[in-house]
């Protein structure tokens, strides 16, 4: 079943008008930033195969991504690099890239609808939290693709300053490739030191 506009249709009839889903990427890796994306999407829209990022082909991702970039009414994207993850935590670094893509947005929303069941701190717009939202609300779906997208993208490019964790082909993700690599070369300053890192000696 793919996500659908119910969410957004319950809180347009409410009076809400500009409704933005919130979603992360890259919460699991070893390596690379977390990247945080709210989308506000027009009502009307209707988008094609919309699904959590997770369950998409890159090449289908690519396509929504470019997509939801001409069609939404507003996207905002932030990150949290790996050394302030490592002082605050994976989730607090995630709940403030959410809270900075919010503050990106070109319109202000009048709701947020959050993936995940902790609501975003210091953000003073009313907030729905859904868990696996991203399966349920296009809102959500559209702002995982766009926040999935950005960090391949992120991390395709490290790739080549780091040649020897093939960033390009795990994007950060402990991958065999990648333990590999960090056991024989070690980290690098991607890398999440309070993450369970395999160990160099």
């Amino acid at each position: 079943m793919l996500p659908n506009d119910e969410y957004e249709q319950g809180l347009w009839h409410k009076g809400y008008r500009y409704i933005a889903g919130l979603d992360e990427a890259g919460r699991g890796c070893l390596a690379g930033p977390v990247v945080a994306a709210a989308v506000i999407l027009d009502p009307k829209l209707r988008l094609t195969g919309l699904n959590d990022s997770k369950k998409l082909t890159p090449h289908k991702r690519e396509e929504l991504f470019l997509e939801i970039q001409k069609a939404a009414l507003g996207i905002g994207i932030a990150l949290v690099m790996p050394e302030e993850i490592d002082q605050v935590n994976i989730l607090n670094a995630s709940l403030k890239a959410m809270a900075q893509a919010v503050e990106r947005l070109p319109l202000k929303p009048d709701c947020l609808l959050v993936d995940g069941p902790y609501p975003i701190k210091g953000v003073s717009v009313p907030q729905l939290c859904l868990k696996h939202g991203d399966s349920l609300s296009v809102s959500i779906a559209a702002a995982s693709i766009i926040a999935k997208v950005c960090r391949d993208q992120i991390m395709s490019t490290y790739h080549h300053f780091f040649p020897a964790y093939n960033f390009r082909k795990n994007k950060g993700y402990p991958t065999a490739e990648h333990k590999r690599a960090i056991v024989q070369h070690g980290p690098c300053y991607l890398h999440r030191y309070s993450f369970r890192l395999p160990r160099y000696d």
